[in-house]
C-alpha cells in the first residue's frame, strides 16, 4: 500500500468518560508560598530562614504557654483556656515545629485536621475505654533487650531514640516517648550505646530476622553519625536483607531533608551500601491528611526519589482528620503524587487521652472498600488492625468475628501467636445508647467479651 493510499483518520477517538471535574485534580493542588507569615510570630521570617532546619528545631514549641503565646491574638481567648487545660490531661508532652503550626487553619482550630493531631482541648476529651493499656500493642512484652520489639518470625522493632520531632497526641509509645507529663511517668529508651549494643547482639544470633524496622521516637532525631552507625552494623550482618527507618519527620519538618546536609548524606550513603549488598533500605512516613502535604512535602520527596530511596507512608484512621471518603480518598490521590506509596492505615490503637479520635473497624472496612480502584494497586493503602496484645497487624476485615453492637471485634494470628485470640473495641461514644449503658457495667463488659469470644470459636 503506497503512502497515497493510508485511511485517513478524520474523527477524534470517541471519549467513553466526561470530561474530568477540576475537584478530580485537586491531589495536584499543593499549598506554597509564605504561608507561616499568616502567624504574627513568623510574619518577618523569609523563605531561606523558614527552610533552614536548625531555626524549625530552635523555634519548635515545647511548652503550651509558648504555644498558647504564639497564636494570642488568632483564637479567643475561650479556645486559649480549653487548650491550656487539655494539655494537664495529656499523656503526650507538647512539641510542635513553626512549619506544622502554620498550615493550622485558625480561623477554625477546633475542627482543623492538624489541630485535633497535636493541640488537646480539654472540651473534646473522652473518657478512656475500659480495656485501655498503657501499652496497648504489648511491644515491652514481646521485646527480649529493652527497645527491640521481635514479634514477627523475620521482623524486629528496634526503638533506638524516645524523641520525635513533633509529639502526636495518639501516640501508640506514649508509655516511652516524650518528656513525663502528669499523666504519665515514660520508660526509659534514650539512645544509649550498651542499649544499642545489646539489641545489635540479639538480632546477629537470630539467623530468621531478615527486617529490622529502626523507628523510636523517630529516626529524623537521630545524629548523622548514629543513622551510619546503625544502618552500616544492621546492613553488614548476613541474616539482614532489609531496613526500615519510620519517621513522621517528612510530614511536620520537610526542610530537614532540603536543609540538613549531613543527616541527608547519611542516609543516602546507607542506602548506597544497602544497594551494592543487595538490601533494601526504605524510609517510612507517616502523613495523615491531605493538607500536611505541600510543596516543600514534594520538594523533599523528590529529593529522596532522586537519591533512589523508596518511601512509604503508614496513616492512622482519625475521627475528623481523614475518616470520610473524601478525606481519605484526597490523601492516598496526593501521596503517590509526590511519591510516597500509601502502605497502611492502621485502626487508632487505644491510646490514653484519645478516645475522641478514635474510630470504628466498619468504617476502616468502608474507606478500604471506597479507595480500593480509586489509583494503581500499588498506591492503595491496606488497613489494619494491629491487634492489642501483641497480635500485630491484621487486615481490618479479617476478624473472626465483629459484632457491631458491642464493637468488640475478634482477631487471630496464626503465623504470629497461634492458638490466641486478640479483641479490638470500637470507641463506645460510637455505639447505641443501650450498648454505651452496658459498658459502664464491668459484668456486661465481660459478658460481651465472652459472647464475642464465643461466636469467633
Amino acid at each position: 500500500m503506497s503512502a497515497v493510499d493510508l485511511p485517513v483518520i478524520t474523527d477524534a477517538p470517541k471519549a467513553l468518560k466526561p470530561p474530568v471535574d477540576a475537584a478530580a485534580l485537586a491531589h495536584k493542588d499543593l499549598l506554597d508560598g509564605p504561608f507561616w507569615q499568616r502567624i504574627p510570630a513568623y510574619a518577618d521570617v523569609d523563605e531561606a530562614t523558614f527552610l533552614d532546619h536548625r531555626w524549625q528545631s530552635k523555634h519548635t514549641i515545647t511548652r503550651p504557654d509558648k504555644l498558647l503565646a504564639a497564636i494570642e491574638g488568632l483564637v479567643p481567648q475561650s479556645f486559649i483556656d480549653d487548650a491550656a487545660a487539655g494539655f494537664e490531661r495529656a499523656p503526650m508532652a507538647v512539641r510542635v515545629s513553626p512549619y506544622l503550626l502554620s498550615l493550622i487553619d485558625w480561623d477554625d482550630p477546633v475542627n482543623d485536621p492538624l489541630r485535633i493531631q497535636f493541640i488537646p482541648l480539654d472540651s473534646r476529651f473522652l473518657p478512656d475505654h475500659p480495656k485501655l493499656g498503657l501499652d496497648s500493642l504489648g511491644e515491652q512484652a514481646d521485646a527480649p533487650v529493652p527497645g527491640l520489639t521481635h514479634r514477627y518470625p523475620d521482623k524486629a522493632l528496634f526503638l533506638v531514640i524516645d524523641t520525635c520531632p513533633v509529639y502526636c497526641r495518639f501516640c501508640t509509645r506514649s508509655y516511652a516517648v516524650g518528656l513525663d507529663t502528669a499523666q504519665v511517668e515514660k520508660v526509659q529508651l534514650k539512645p544509649k550505646k550498651e542499649r544499642w549494643d545489646a539489641a545489635f547482639a540479639y538480632v546477629a544470633s537470630r539467623p530468621e530476622l531478615e527486617d529490622i524496622v529502626i523507628s523510636g521516637g523517630d529516626a529524623y532525631n537521630l545524629r548523622a553519625d548514629w543513622i551510619r552507625e546503625i544502618g552500616t552494623r544492621l546492613l553488614n550482618m548476613p541474616n539482614i536483607r532489609r531496613i526500615r527507618f519510620a519517621s513522621k519527620g517528612l510530614a511536620v519538618m520537610p526542610m530537614k531533608v532540603l536543609t540538613d546536609e549531613d543527616w541527608f548524606r547519611a542516609l543516602v550513603e546507607v542506602h548506597d551500601l544497602g544497594r551494592r549488598l543487595g538490601k533494601e533500605v526504605a524510609f517510612h512516613t507517616h502523613f495523615n491528611n491531605a493538607k500536611e502535604i505541600t510543596a516543600y512535602s514534594q520538594r523533599a520527596l523528590q529529593r529522596m526519589f532522586e537519591a533512589g530511596i523508596i518511601v512509604r507512608n503508614q496513616s492512622v484512621l482519625l475521627r475528623g482528620v481523614n475518616d470520610t471518603p473524601a478525606e481519605m480518598g484526597l490523601l492516598v490521590k496526593r501521596l503517590g503524587y509526590i511519591n510516597a506509596h500509601p502502605y497502611y492505615v492502621y485502626v487508632h490503637d487505644l491510646v490514653q487521652g484519645a478516645e475522641d479520635m478514635r474510630t470504628t473497624v466498619q468504617t476502616a472496612i468502608d474507606l478500604e472498600k471506597y479507595v480500593r480502584g480509586l489509583t494503581a494497586g500499588f498506591n492503595t493503602p491496606t488497613f489494619v488492625v494491629d491487634a492489642p496484645g501483641g497480635g500485630g497487624k491484621r487486615n481490618a476485615h479479617s476478624f473472626e468475628h465483629y459484632d457491631r453492637h458491642s464493637g468488640i471485634s475478634v482477631y487471630t494470628a496464626p503465623s504470629v501467636k497461634p492458638g490466641q485470640f486478640f479483641l479490638y473495641f470500637d470507641p463506645i461514644d460510637q455505639l447505641a445508647p443501650e450498648w454505651q449503658i452496658r459498658w459502664r457495667d464491668p459484668a456486661e463488659q465481660q459478658r460481651m467479651i465472652d459472647a464475642a469470644l464465643a461466636a469467633a470459636r
